[in-house]
């Protein structure tokens, strides 16, 4: 099963869970060091504070990379670590630091995937009230431009957001991740403000000489109950109607835009029963649809829901009252209760394709967390590389269905700091040990090895 001769492999991780350092080199405080440091907010009170030492240690992870063959990594960038408080001028401290990484990985043969923001919003940005603050959008751009001025020579795909849903929605809707804040109205403006930062940034990077501009969602199918296990289930009305109003809150209320210059209706419905949309201003919606070169899918599980009457809306979903999001039944979970569902990946990248023509596609995260242990030296991860296996066996049937997959990022390389989950859960293919912080590559990293170097399964 052999994958296209251009196809990128490669895995993906994010600056607050693995670098550490939090407080070296003139690095400001983000919303998760202060989410973090927040008691009851995260599983055994854990931070970022060290997470993975990848600061220190990223000359011996990218050697990692390299004996595993992989392609391409996709990292990302801590504003505060390169403006300290939001704004302002570059810290050149903090700057250096993605400099040494980035040379690393292409004396290594790697090419760097920069991701701007992934999620580690500056404190001092979020006192001005954070992404709910039409400014922050344009400090994006300005961030982006300094990071450009220092990378830009040798980094050609930047991705200027990564789950822009996630950080609006579970960051302002129902407050699981920082800034930790409960309000539906301030999460549709949150989400609003972040593509207007992803247009201006994205514009900001092409007059800049960018090439390769992404923009990263954690789309996914969104199936009734019937469907997980048989995709040819027919819903009832009332179901179908409620699978495509979560998909145009989920996924086509960030795509539409960027594609197409309009939001759904089903979008401005919600932002109608939650504080109005007078946060869109005349000319947001052709600065978001600046164009764009790849859309970036992270996809780990379905999305399953159903119609019920009467049933209130989710405090991460406004709009989506009298429907109920349900359990997916009779299919494995994985460490974090997540429905494994592979064909959802495929039934994914063909409606997407279909969705959104001629803007090619990369899966920009794929993984899934398990109870690994260390036995003898080695981490025999079974159920990972099934995973793993099935998921990118759907890959696959999707470019056979005409679905324009241009490559595969794996999540993560390196355990890590799960966000509210702490460090009890892990989905690296490389097991880390924190209290030492050695390494050890498990069999599924092994395997994706060989996958690599074969090109397919």
């Amino acid at each position: 099963m052999k994958f296209p001769e251009s196809f990128v492999w490669g895995a993906a991780t994010a600056s607050y869970q693995i670098e550490g350092a939090a407080k070296e080199d003139g690095r400001g405080q983000s919303i998760w060091d202060v989410f973090s440091h927040t008691p009851g907010s995260v599983a055994n009170g854990d931070t970022g504070d060290v997470a993975c030492d990848h600061y220190h240690r990223h000359t011996g992870d990218v050697a990692l990379m390299r004996e595993l063959g992989l392609a391409a990594y996709r990292f990302s960038v801590a504003w505060p670590r390169v403006q300290p408080d939001g704004t302002g001028p570059a810290n050149p401290r903090g700057l250096a630091f993605y400099d040494r990484l980035v040379d690393e990985l292409l004396a290594a043969g790697i090419t760097p995937y920069a991701t701007l923001y992934h999620w580690d919003l500056p404190q001092a940005l979020e006192d001005r009230g954070g992404w709910t603050a039409r400014d922050t959008a344009h400090r994006l751009a300005d961030y982006a431009e300094a990071v450009h001025a220092r990378l830009g020579d040798r980094v050609r795909h930047w991705t200027t957001l990564n789950e822009p849903w996630v950080a609006a929605y579970l960051g302002y809707g129902n407050g699981v991740h920082a800034p930790g804040r409960r309000d539906p109205a301030a999460a549709m403006r949150a989400a609003h403000h972040l593509l207007l930062g992803h247009g201006l940034a994205a514009a900001r990077l092409r007059e800049l000489g960018a090439r390769h501009l992404m923009l990263v969602v954690n789309s996914a199918p969104v199936l009734t109950p019937a469907q997980v296990g048989d995709p040819s289930a027919a819903p009832g009305e009332a179901d179908a109607a409620a699978v495509e109003r979560v998909h145009a809150l989920l996924t086509r209320q960030f795509l539409d835009p960027v594609v197409h210059g309009r939001y759904p209706e089903a979008v401005l419905e919600a932002a109608g029963r939650n504080g109005g949309a007078g946060h869109v201003q005349d000319g947001d919606l052709e600065l978001i649809a600046a164009p764009i070169d790849q859309i970036g899918v992270n996809y780990y599980n379905p999305c399953v829901v159903e119609a019920a009457p009467g049933e209130p809306a989710d405090a991460a979903w406004p709009g989506s009252e009298d429907i109920g999001f349900r359990a997916a039944a009779d299919v494995p979970s994985t460490a974090m209760g997540w429905p494994i569902v592979p064909d959802g990946l495929s039934r994914l990248l063909v409606r997407l394709t279909r969705d959104y023509p001629g803007v090619p596609l990369m899966i920009t995260e794929n993984g899934a967390a398990f109870e690994d242990v260390v036995v003898d030296g080695r981490v025999h991860d079974a159920d990972r590389v099934s995973f793993l296996e099935g998921h990118l066996r759907e890959a696959h049937r999707a470019i056979e269905a005409g679905a324009d997959l241009r490559g595969y990022l794996v999540w993560s390389l390196l355990d890590n700091f799960e966000w509210a989950e702490g460090y009890r859960r892990r989905f690296g293919i490389v097991h880390v040990d924190y209290a030492t912080q050695a390494r050890t590559p498990k069999d599924s990293a092994l395997w994706f090895r060989d996958v690599i170097a074969r090109n397919g399964l």
